[in-house]
């Protein structure tokens, strides 16, 4: 059985940026050990499987080492590899039944607008040295539901410099960090952040959508705004637009395709 593909590079307007994810178009469903198997094949942040269910869209997404909860760059290539394929037109609303519940996508002409749910930040208590495995003293700590740590430094330079422990970071307590920093004067961007999470098999990924469910609130609360610009400051960079709607965040975005084929 060939299975359509698609790699698309997610929140950027450029090829070979932001981040990317493969796309397959499935027509029954496979064994989990043949997606994961797939997905390692890929060898990305995460390969997303479509299958419909003639009202919506089932959608998976795993990472080169398992399945996860809630994942955004693959979800915005997704909604762009159906439009690719002819199964969706720019200003239609998709729906993905997902392991997160119902997630929405809509087309249109300033890219792809994502409806996801809301992570609050929580409290983090830890006697962990936070500043020793991230290699910078951290200002402030929080958690969320998704088992993301997010932790605030003094400026953008930290954030972009920084260094962490990956096996340090592998034996705390959480599915992944978030590492974020205000904007400085001048910047074309609210905030900027980056993602570290060996445990899925990511060392760093270059722009997590599903981060943004909890940077949005967090910079909400303190820059006063609902809608906010932020940048991801991996090696290869991304932007997003969120905007914070009572329990729903929107992530949106732009994306483009970079490769086209079919797995046998």
């Amino acid at each position: 059985m060939a299975i359509p593909l698609l790699q698309i590079d997610a929140f950027t307007q450029q090829p070979y940026r932001g981040n990317p994810a493969a796309v397959c178009l499935l027509t029954e469903p496979l064994p989990d050990t043949q997606l994961q198997a797939i997905a390692a094949e890929m060898n990305l942040s995460e390969t997303a499987f479509l299958l419909t269910d003639q009202t919506a869209w089932q959608l998976r997404w795993f990472t080169p080492a398992c399945e996860v909860d809630l994942c955004g760059h693959a979800t915005l290539a997704a909604a762009q590899a159906l439009q690719e394929w002819g199964r969706a037109q720019r200003g239609q609303m998709l729906r993905f039944h997902t392991r997160s519940g119902l997630l929405q996508a809509k087309l249109s002409d300033r890219g792809i607008e994502l409806d996801f749910p809301l992570q609050p930040p929580q409290g983090l208590e830890t006697a962990l040295d936070l500043a020793a495995g991230i290699g910078a003293p951290v200002v402030t700590s929080r958690t969320s539901e998704l088992g993301y740590w997010l932790l605030e430094l003094a400026s953008v330079e930290q954030v972009r410099t920084l260094q962490p422990d990956q096996a340090a970071i592998t034996q705390w307590p959480c599915q992944a960090v978030v590492v974020t920093a205000a904007a400085q004067a001048g910047d074309d961007c609210d905030f900027v952040s980056r993602f570290f999470a060996p445990r899925f098999g990511i060392p760093e990924d270059p722009v997590t959508g599903s981060a943004h469910c909890l940077l949005a609130p967090y910079w909400q609360a303190k820059l006063g705004r609902d809608r906010l610009q932020a940048r991801q400051l991996s090696a290869r960079g991304g932007e997003l637009e969120v905007e914070v709607v009572g329990d729903r965040v929107f992530l949106r975005g732009y994306a483009v395709t970079v490769l086209r084929g079919e797995l046998q």
